[in-house]
């Protein structure tokens, strides 16, 4: 068995916008925070933001680099595309520092310009 399949069904929750599947992936305390956003804590805040920003978008699709074991967790990096309300599309680089391991990532980095979602 690979052992990334976790991650690909990590992100494969995440692009299907499923929030609740999503918060499964972490641990109880996990600390999460997209870009330079202000850090949440714990799964039903972690969920709730998660959903406002699902529900902003269209959809989204990752494309994943690499997996990189580091010592706590891993490193994903990648691409990602972004459809917004009005059909168009953002595409850019992303890294995702995961630390912990499946089912318990305590703490939950994106790192991604996104700046520009939101201009039309």
């Amino acid at each position: 068995m690979n052992e990334n399949q976790w991650v690909n069904r990590l992100f494969k929750t995440i692009d299907g916008k499923d929030a609740n599947e999503f918060v499964a992936f972490l641990a109880p305390s996990c600390v999460f925070r997209f870009g330079n956003m202000v850090p949440v804590e714990g799964k039903e805040a972690i969920e709730a933001s998660v959903n406002a920003f699902f529900e902003s978008i269209e959809s989204l699709e990752h494309k994943l680099i690499d997996v990189l074991d580091v010592s706590g967790g891993k490193v994903c990096h990648g691409q990602v595309s972004y459809t917004r309300k009005d059909g168009s599309i953002l595409t850019v680089p992303f890294a995702n520092i995961l630390k912990g391991q499946e089912h318990d990532i305590t703490e939950y980095l994106i790192f991604a310009d996104t700046s520009s979602l939101y201009q039309y």
